[in-house]
């Protein structure tokens, strides 16, 4: 059984009854509480210039906070600019001194006819790929297709290369430290 039928069963409500009950009424009267407020006229009240809610800084504490920010932002700035500065330094010379071991293994095995085979093959499939790339190109023939094999091609060829100059490098050729 529903709480409605529940109710319908039972005694029937009087008008009276069924009207919400009166709100509480406020008395109005001077209390006690409103004697204590500030009077405006006293020289306690301070007046600030009309412009105060348009100044960007309005406490010596906002001031102070603001000029403490920017004193860190400053430090932490010059701090990140010093350690970018050792860190490019640093970078620097290594890049020099690996271009510098290169080239000294370059000139030590100029020589070596791996060496001298895998220069003359990147030189030849590099002007072998452009000089077909821009005829397929002219003919309007060169599409994402194409470039997808021919890049898988030269991939091939990269890992043929290199497993026969590691075996080239190993037992026939050595190079030179």
């Amino acid at each position: 059984m529903s709480y409605a039928a529940a109710a319908a069963k039972g005694p029937k409500q009087t008008a009276e009854e069924k009207r919400a009950p009166a709100p509480p009424q406020v008395d109005i009267t001077e209390s006690p509480s409103t004697s204590s407020l500030i009077d405006v006229d006293s020289e306690s009240v301070r007046t600030v210039p009309s412009d105060f809610n348009e100044q960007p800084i309005k406490t010596s504490t906002q001031f102070e906070r603001i000029e403490h920010e920017a004193e860190a932002e400053e430090a932490r700035a010059k701090e990140a600019a010093r350690k970018a500065k050792e860190s490019a330094t640093k970078a620097a010379k290594e890049a020099k001194a690996k271009a510098n071991k290169a080239a000294g293994r370059f000139e030590a095995n100029s020589d070596n006819p791996v060496f001298i085979g895998n220069a003359v093959a990147v030189v030849a499939l590099s002007a072998g790929l452009g000089f077909g790339a821009y005829r397929k190109y002219a003919a309007g023939e060169l599409s994402w297709k194409v470039v997808g094999a021919w890049t898988g091609i030269v991939g091939l060829f990269a890992l043929g290369d290199y497993y026969l100059s590691s075996y080239l490098f190993k037992n026939r050729y050595p190079p030179k430290k």
